[in-house]
């Protein structure tokens, strides 16, 4: 508990317009990495513009690391077929989280993240002070593949008894 920050929880929302690996679509689930921990989502079957609507939960130590997603098509008998990947910094999420924002107006724009070479982002990502908390909405542009996005949303929970920001 020493080293935690607290907990980074991203809700997965949906994917778009993902490659086909089946015959005529596919069965899309997630995987997201941060160091040696590994979260996915549900399989959602025959869907190339999934809705997954899901939390995922990762413990954060070190800021520095990057968040990694991977894209799979989940497979009966055979192994399953990886659709494209995508990584990215939490840092400009945690530095908005360290900014006493208390009374700011609901929708307030805190940072804006380009899209650039360093980053996966399909568009402008904005953290935004959304009801109380810090939020930070974006879409992910899939690496290694034809096609492809999945749109997730940041939010951060404070753990009593951790090291916090």
């Amino acid at each position: 508990m020493d080293n935690l920050l607290g907990l980074l929880r991203i809700r997965v929302k949906k994917g778009v317009n993902l490659a086909v690996r089946d015959v005529r679509s596919s069965d899309p689930y997630v995987v997201v990495k941060m160091g040696k921990q590994k979260l996915k989502t549900r399989v959602v079957k025959k869907d190339v513009n999934p809705e997954w609507n899901e939390d995922l939960t990762l413990s954060v130590a070190d800021p520095n690391l990057p968040v990694k997603l991977t894209v799979y098509d989940h497979d009966l008998f055979s192994k399953d077929d990886k659709m494209g990947d995508a990584e990215f910094d939490i840092k400009p999420f945690l530095e908005a989280l360290k900014m006493n924002l208390t009374g700011l107006p609901g929708g307030t724009i805190i940072t804006r993240i380009q899209p650039c070479r360093s980053n996966c982002l399909a568009e402008e990502s904005n953290v935004v002070w959304k009801d109380g908390q810090v939020v930070q909405d974006m879409c992910l542009r899939l690496r290694n593949v034809e096609c492809g996005e999945v749109e997730l949303q940041l939010q951060w929970i404070n753990l009593p008894g951790s090291r916090g920001l």
